[in-house]
């Protein structure tokens, strides 16, 4: 039968597109969304494709491919690397795309030291585990150059209550070169412990890795390389905005730049150099509690009688440095996005850090292009980001962060990170609280790496499971900048708590066949955990975040905050705020589950579903303040953050933490009415999340 023409002309697309808005607003035509059943299915059919698809031997390939030779941000080996990973990209039929960032980078010139010990004998300390051209000499990237010739005083792990124990003991460190060790016993970062030596009166430092890894003694020849810029992440000469060309810089004279910079050198040492040096000193013995994970041969703390001749020549200088992105649209809410990331630049060979988590994410790529083969496309935009110059300061995605703030102030779903994707054995994860249990349900379907017939879920519940989740007020990653500057939920994950090759010339593709991941299971599972997190973030209908958890976190710290404060103090304004937002997160919840279970279709559906998205997206915001932490203005988020004093005992709520540590030059009715201000700061900001959260107007 010819077909009835209810038009007498021919409609324009404006007639036709009017006519399909009316009919789905009458619930007669439903406007780009299919049935909830129907989606859900097809849905549940793309995971299980996504995790059909893991191949272990083809993430050792990509592995072995990123560390045939170092990479160092800014050198010509690390642009090599770039162009690999924006190749597979491309590859894989996703659209790829740079971004480039003109940034202050630092690299070694010369080195050396000379020990002269009481017998008056010389010896001239071997400062490298390889001959090899290409691999960066042991240095720390922003140290000052300088020569100096001292006696040397060890100082633990270089903390505060170090040097307190030294000064019981009559020490003097001024004057002398400190050599401190680092290691999972207690010590602090590198910057810090710079700082600290600096603030102490010594002319240099010299830090070496103390952790064993029960057998290997490749660790005793391997020196830790890393920064020790100060005060923040990201490009030091354009502090909260991107460093692209033609940007504003300061100079390296500026005031606030000069503050990032230790004033004394320092240098790496392997633990054998270290051994060499502080089995020779006198003086007097080893306090008895630093005793145990150090080594027999370290007896005396001096200072000397071993004098060192140290000089370090460095050069700080303009570099570019590149960012990678592959971008899958969403069709449904192209606007809104899931970033999952993982830095490329190393110190070395980076097998570890970062290659492992580079590798997952090429193989992610690989899975996604499946998917999209097979019909697939998102309903959210997914995008994969590749960082460049993390090892510098979290340089990349710092510069990137700062480019793109509103539009991830307003769009951005989440950010996933995987850094060093597998360091050895056991599941970690660390995750602003809304995520904890997206975290738990994905990973009860991905199998157990190390065990037969067991998901991931059912053995790191075994091991403390979700009660072990870490938030993220760490500087070491680069979430970092999404959660602290930006106020992006975020998903930090990985394999191993920590490995003996780190930032090393061993850190090898040789060392993960051996030790870290032989048969490359675990690297499988990271990418499918990693890439499934972000399929349910994308796909599903009503994002799965759960602020309930978010509200039993800020609880807890009220709890252990009462405990360490001064009863002058009244946390009343925080109990009141947590109290709102607890109840503003149980109604998201119910509403969250009320619109899932809606069998019905259509626009008024789904515009509910974004206006509640779009309110669970944005309450981790709340937690921002405009002005920062005081001094550190760049840190926004005043529940996750890093703490100014490094030996806190608090990791949540930095400015009040900052504010309890903060005593110099201030009486105590001061540093009271500083930390109650904070308290008040601190309950503002949960109360902005519990607005958000109701999307209401007072």
């Amino acid at each position: 039968m010819k077909p009835i023409n209810f038009f007498l002309v021919k409609p324009s697309p404006l007639t036709i597109f009017i006519i399909i808005l009316i009919l789905s607003i009458l619930g007669f035509y439903s406007l780009h969304y299919p049935h909830p059943s129907s989606f859900s299915q097809n849905t549940l059919h793309f995971q299980n494709l996504f995790l059909s698809s893991s191949s272990n031997s083809t993430v050792s390939t990509y592995l072995r491919a990123l560390t045939v030779h170092p990479h160092l941000a800014g050198t010509e080996l690390a642009a090599d690397t770039t162009a690999y990973v924006a190749d597979h990209f491309r590859g894989q039929g996703l659209a790829t795309h740079t971004v480039d960032y003109t940034v202050l980078l630092s690299y070694p010139v010369y080195s050396s030291i000379a020990a002269h010990f009481s017998s008056g004998s010389v010896t001239h300390l071997l400062l490298t585990e390889t001959d090899r051209f290409d691999v960066v000499k042991p240095y720390h990237a922003y140290s000052p150059s300088g020569s100096v010739f001292a006696k040397v005083v060890f100082v633990n792990y270089g903390r505060e209550r170090d040097y307190h124990a030294l000064e019981a003991l009559g020490v003097a460190v001024s004057g002398c070169i400190a050599v401190a060790r680092k290691g999972s016993g207690g010590g602090i970062g590198r910057g810090a412990v710079v700082e600290k030596a600096e603030e102490k009166g010594a002319v240099a430092v010299l830090i070496y890795n103390n952790d064993d890894d029960g057998g290997d003694d490749t660790w005793r020849k391997g020196f830790e390389r890393g920064h020790v810029m100060r005060g923040g992440v990201g490009d030091p000469l354009s502090p909260g905005w991107a460093g692209v060309e033609g940007s504003e810089r300061l100079g390296l004279e500026d005031s606030e730049v000069l503050k990032k910079f230790p004033k004394i050198p320092s240098l790496p040492l392997s633990y054998e150099v270290a051994e060499t040096i502080l089995s020779s000193l006198e003086g007097t013995s080893v306090p008895l509690e630093w005793k145990g994970t150090l080594g027999s041969k370290v007896r005396n703390v001096g200072p000397g009688p071993t004098m060192l001749n140290f000089t370090y020549q460095g050069e700080n200088k303009m570099a570019t440095i590149q960012n990678v992105f592959a971008v899958i649209k969403g069709s449904e809410e192209p606007d809104r996005y899931v970033l999952l990331g993982n830095h490329r630049d190393a110190w070395t060979y980076g097998a570890v850090d970062p290659s492992s988590g580079t590798a997952a994410l090429l193989e992610i790529a690989r899975r996604y292009s499946i998917l999209l083969s097979s019909g697939w496309t998102p309903r959210r935009t997914i995008i994969l980001c590749s960082w460049d110059a993390e090892e510098f300061g979290m340089i990349g995605s710092t510069e990137w962060v700062e480019q793109n703030l509103v539009n991830l102030g307003s769009k951005a779903v989440a950010y996933l990170n995987v850094d060093c994707a597998v360091q050895g054995p056991g599941f970690f994860v660390g995750s602003t609280p809304q995520l904890d249990n997206l975290v738990v349900e994905v990973t009860k379907k991905v199998k157990d790496p190390d065990s037969e017939d067991a998901s991931v879920y059912k053995n790191w519940a075994a091991a403390g499971g979700d009660s072990n989740i870490q938030r993220l007020s760490r500087v070491d990653s680069d979430f970092a900048p999404f959660v602290q500057h930006a106020g992006v939920p975020s998903i930090d994950i990985y394999y191993g708590k920590e490995f003996p090759v780190y930032h090393t010339a061993f850190d090898s593709y040789n060392w993960m066949t051996q030790h870290g991941d032989p048969f490359f299971h675990r690297h499988a599972a990271v990418a499918g955990i990693w890439g499934l997190l972000a399929l349910h973030l994308a796909d599903d209908s009503i994002l799965p975040f759960n602020y309930v958890p978010y509200a039993n976190q800020l609880q807890l710290y009220i709890n252990i905050l009462s405990s360490l404060l001064d009863q002058q103090i009244s946390l009343h304004p925080l109990n009141v705020s947590i109290q709102e937002f607890a109840s503003a997160a149980k109604e998201a919840k119910d509403e969250s589950k009320k619109l899932r279970l809606q069998e019905t279709s259509g626009r008024s559906v789904d515009i509910k579903n974004r206006a509640l998205n779009d309110r669970l997206m944005l309450a981790e915001k709340g937690f921002l303040d405009a002005d920062g932490l005081q001094g550190r203005q760049w840190f926004k988020h005043l529940v996750f953050g890093p703490p100014g004093d490094h030996e806190s005992k608090l990791d949540f709520f930095p400015g009040i933490a900052d504010s309890i540590s903060r005593s110099t030059g201030i009486s105590e009715r001061e540093r009271l009415a500083a930390i109650e201000h904070e308290v008040w700061r601190v309950s503002r900001s949960i109360q902005r999340a519990a607005s958000a959260l109701r999307g209401e107007f007072t």
